[in-house]
């Protein structure tokens, strides 16, 4: 048996750093105060559902993080560590896991944390009745948890899965009260039940939720700096979709946390002393543009790269986001250490692309300029949901509109609500999207790029929106899925990375960001998970 248990207090020192990090400079001089109300401001779309397990989007994970905890936690660097499981161990064949839990936790309603609740959350996101997506992919290869006793519970897989434990540290596997559950679907999903520093107190839709202490709170996780309850007595979580108008209810002290906040107003909270910045991208793939290789145009390969080379992303980046990101070109976020990235495939070549949409037959041009082929035009419908997009993020798509139509593309950017995005996704009417997805770890490549990633998942989501089925990447993900050895695993993860970028399916961004502002509050600090932040630490200030 390989054994792989791991302690927390080595991170003391780097969280003290960080707690430390996050305390305004103007506000040095103040006392942290115990008590009180912190407000926090969100641009992300509001969840239909508080439950993660049903559906499993950042929004959902962003509020979740403060009432569910998982089963194991994540350091920035990418290693494992405890949480609710305090051990585990894996067989050699790699198809049973056995880990321990702690046996001091209980959840709010009083319910014991025990193998049986384990158990029934696992079968609850493989339910199709849940309908889940990110958390159903996550636990696929979980053929059964076996309750061996309470503080033991076995996990017996279909086949070896080396990301399990990465797919546990997420919020959208994160462990809830069986009894809450027990409930249904809707009245778990107005108010889930967990072990975490908060409780959901009440949900007003399309304005705030509040969240209340839990005095009992004994399980903080490897981000958390003190033992007991949160120093705070509520969040109060609103919905401020208008970037400027967050921005400017933090400015007047209305709020203390806002997250989406535009570029200017990075630069400027690091240009002052009143307002904290927190940079914590996500994990899983970069912010990035997929083409639809299942049909036309995007079939072509030809096609495809002439697309990339015509793109041009790069000053739109520079002048945008004003320093505050990164070109990337590689599948994977900076996060992540076995990330690949080949600048060499990306390069902008204008007179490339018009010879290869020669070469693919677009010869002909209508009256706009746009070329054409057996009378279609080449058109690229590109749907951008309005609840995930920026606005600097929304002029690049138009930048890059404008310059993939000066060789003759005609890309039809719709900006839509979440709801219409994910309509337009199921019913295979796009050939371009930017679909930015959040896992823990490498395992990410095989949910978006491996062939089985084009059937929907019980909700109707699916992953593979670039369509890419390609048997010798399928080959190379499933071993890679299946192989403990971290060397090997990161050359396998190498070579499908090489693979993806080559086949011109994707056009890498940039990390899909994450920007937190903070002012009049210390301690705020982020997750090693899918950094989504935690206020377990958190002290209003002045």
């Amino acid at each position: 048996m390989l054994r792989r248990a791991l302690s927390l207090l080595a991170l003391s020192a780097s969280v003290a750093l960080i707690a430390t990090a996050c305390s305004p400079a103007g506000q040095e001089a103040a006392e942290p105060a115990t008590g009180g109300t912190l407000v926090y401001a969100t641009g992300d779309a509001e969840p239909t559902c508080l439950d993660p397990h049903v559906g499993g989007n950042y929004p959902q994970a962003l509020i979740s993080s403060q009432y569910l905890e998982p089963l194991v936690g994540r350091t920035a660097d990418g290693e494992i560590t405890p949480w609710l499981a305090e051990d585990w161990e894996v067989s050699e064949d790699g198809l049973t896991w056995d880990l321990t839990l702690r046996e001091d936790v209980t959840f709010t309603d009083g319910t014991p944390f025990d193998a049986e609740a384990v158990k029934v959350n696992i079968e609850h996101l493989q339910d199709p009745e849940t309908a889940s997506s990110t958390g159903y992919l996550a636990v696929s290869k979980v053929a059964e948890v076996e309750v061996v006793d309470e503080t033991h519970a076995r996990f017996h897989l279909s086949e070896p899965d080396s990301a399990l434990l990465e797919s546990l540290s997420m919020p959208w596997t994160a462990i809830q009260s069986p009894a809450g559950i027990e409930r249904g679907m809707e009245e778990n999903c107005a108010a889930p039940i967990g072990t975490g520093p908060f409780i959901v107190e009440e949900w007003v839709p399309q304005q705030q939720i509040t969240l209340v202490r839990n005095d009992d709170y004994a399980s903080p996780g490897p981000q958390g700096e003190h033992e007991g309850p949160a120093y705070l007595d509520e969040i109060v979580w609103r919905f401020i979709p208008d970037a400027a108008t967050r921005q400017a209810a933090l400015a007047s002290g209305e709020v203390h946390v806002i997250d989406n906040p535009q570029p200017d107003a990075i630069v400027s909270a690091e240009q002052g002393d009143e307002i904290e910045h927190i940079d914590a991208p996500r994990p899983g793939s970069v912010n990035r543009i997929e083409l639809n290789a299942g049909q036309t145009p995007f079939d072509d390969a030809r096609v495809r790269e002439a697309f990339i080379r015509a793109a041009d992303p790069n000053p739109g980046i520079e002048s945008l986001y004003l320093g505050t990101v990164t070109r990337s070109y590689s599948p994977l976020g900076s996060t992540e250490p076995m990330g690949v990235s080949d600048e060499s495939l990306f390069g902008t070549d204008p007179d490339a692309a018009n010879a290869l949409l020669d070469e693919a037959g677009w010869t002909e041009r209508d009256a706009d300029g746009t070329r054409m082929k057996d009378g279609q035009r080449l058109t690229v419908r590109f749907p951008v949901s309005t609840n995930q997009s920026v606005a600097a993020e929304q002029s690049l798509f138009e930048q890059i509109q404008a310059n993939t139509a000066a060789v003759g593309f005609d890309v039809q950017l719709s900006p839509v609500d979440l709801s219409t995005w994910y309509g337009a996704l199921g019913a295979n009417e796009y050939e371009a999207v930017s679909a930015p997805y959040t896992r823990v770890g490498p395992e990410v490549l095989r949910v978006l790029y491996h062939s089985d990633g084009i059937v929907p998942a019980p909700s109707g989501y699916f992953a593979n929106h670039a369509q890419l089925s390609d048997p010798e990447l399928d080959a190379l993900l499933d071993q890679a899925s299946a192989t403990h050895d971290e060397a090997a695993r990161a050359d396998l993860y190498a070579q499908a990375q090489q693979r993806i970028l080559e086949s011109f399916t994707i056009l890498p961004l940039y990390d899909q960001q994450n920007h937190f502002l903070t002012r009049g509050v210390t301690g705020v600090t982020t997750l090693g998970t899918v950094a989504t932040p935690t206020f377990v630490d958190a002290r209003l200030v002045g």
